[in-house]
């Protein structure tokens, strides 16, 4: 069983006087007082096999202290692992053996390990804290909603179909490594990648239609081989069969989906519904969010709460495109299970504001509720007073500042993780490095 070692604050620790020495001595008390939080972190790394010694290994605390610098700073594992040995200060923060400093190997298995809900917890502890500190009171809160974009290039149905032929060649190329008499094949990949070029260059409807069938063409002969490969294989028990074809169940559904939405949409000049599109093969849980004349992101729509402090309070990743007015109250909920009461004063974007909403938030206990946009609303029925909407109004446009920030500083603007549960451990891990600086600001030594 991995045991949960502690590592002590040595004498040797040494933060620099910088302002950001600062703020990571502050930091690091921070989380000196919580250590009941690492039980959390050790539960996720024994659920994927991590070792506390080793290669791969890493005490659960350097983990989390890890995981909370490379958001602090926004490092790749690379700048990481250089920083750590580099600097005394993250070298002190990450609370490393002296004159040993872990491979980016092992710093992207062990952090990429801890989960969103682990991350949650660890944020819910910011807040409890902040509040017995009387730093934020949850007594008024602001809502309003962002995108992130998932680790994916602009999508579009000639790079899906290239996407789809070259990981069907690997497949099989990697079938007939196992040297188990899988069936011939011809290898479409240069044909296909031709194809997908010259569709970006075509100047006629004509002539890019043509070429949209001879790459689909080439995408279902290649998938035609690769199902017989796997029918091939499928009586071998070899582990590294089974893994081949775990792989190929996983992508076959998926490029089915890209062959068919292109016909529909080039072939059968059908408009493809937003919910229904694949935009990629490689992270296919990438939503198509459209907020307003803004370019369209391909990621997730995030629905975020914050206080007076400025710490963000909550955060959800939503599924699919929903209205921000039917996630208003389903937010306000979540804000009273965490706090235990109701907000006296909450405010929203115009995009949350509907009669329904404002009498359900009245009826849970909140005084007063200022959209940005009226829509129809009465200023009287919202709030007490004018001068109290007015100050509600300007208090909710704090928050653009809060979302600008972790977005242009925490790297909440684009997720460098790959799948669904390392998306949404991104986000809350940004949310949690950001809070934590916050609050080292708010509380200094």
């Amino acid at each position: 069983m991995r045991q949960e070692r502690i590592i002590q604050a040595s004498i040797f620790d040494v933060f620099a006087p910088h302002e950001i020495g600062r703020e990571l001595r502050a930091m690091s008390d921070w989380l000196d007082r919580h250590r009941d939080l690492l039980g959390l972190v050790a539960g996720d790394l024994r659920g994927v096999g991590v070792k506390e010694t080793g290669r791969h290994g890493l005490p659960a605390e350097s983990v989390l202290r890890c995981g909370l610098l490379k958001q602090y700073r926004q490092l790749s594992y690379e700048e990481l692992a250089f920083h750590l040995e580099d600097s005394a200060s993250f070298h002190a923060f990450a609370r490393l053996p002296l004159g040993w400093s872990p491979k980016k190997s092992v710093l992207q298995k062990t952090i990429s390990a801890v989960q969103a809900e682990t991350w949650e917890q660890i944020n819910r502890a910011l807040l409890a804290g902040a509040r017995a500190e009387k730093v934020e009171t949850g007594a008024a809160i602001r809502l309003d909603s962002t995108t992130s974009a998932a680790l994916l290039h602009e999508p579009s149905d000639n790079s899906l179909l290239w996407d789809a032929v070259r990981v069907m060649v690997r497949l099989l190329e990697q079938a007939d490594g196992l040297q188990l008499g899988a069936p011939a094949w011809r290898n479409r990949r240069r044909l296909a990648k031709k194809r997908a070029l010259a569709i970006d260059h075509a100047r006629d409807k004509a002539r890019r239609t043509r070429l949209y069938r001879d790459l689909i063409a080439a995408t279902r002969a290649t998938l035609c081989s690769l199902r017989r490969a796997q029918a091939h294989l499928a009586t071998t028990f070899s582990l590294a069969g089974a893994l081949w074809q775990a792989e190929v169940e996983h992508y076959v559904p998926l490029i089915e989906r890209i062959v068919a939405q292109t016909e529909r949409r080039v072939l059968g000049g059908e408009a493809v519904p937003a919910q229904e599109k694949l935009v990629s093969l490689f992270e296919p849980h990438a939503d198509i969010i459209v907020k307003g004349p803004r370019q369209p992101c391909y990621g997730h729509k995030l629905n975020l709460t914050s206080g007076k402090s400025g710490l963000i309070l909550d955060v959800v990743v939503e599924a699919g495109n929903p209205a921000d007015s039917d996630r208003f109250l389903p937010m306000l909920d979540r804000h009273i299970a965490i706090w235990g009461s109701a907000p006296r004063q909450a405010a929203a974007d115009g995009g949350y504001a509907t009669g329904a909403n404002l009498e359900q938030a009245k009826a849970r206990g909140v005084a007063d509720v200022a959209f940005h946009k009226k829509r129809g609303l009465t200023i009287e029925a919202m709030v007490k007073s004018r001068w109290v909407y007015r100050r509600l109004r300007n208090f909710r446009a704090g928050i653009e500042a809060g979302i600008s920030c972790l977005k242009r500083a925490y790297g909440l603007g684009r997720c460098t993780w790959r799948g669904l549960a390392h998306f949404e451990a991104y986000i809350w891990s940004s949310v949690v490095a950001h809070n934590l600086a916050l609050l080292a600001r708010l509380k200094p030594l």
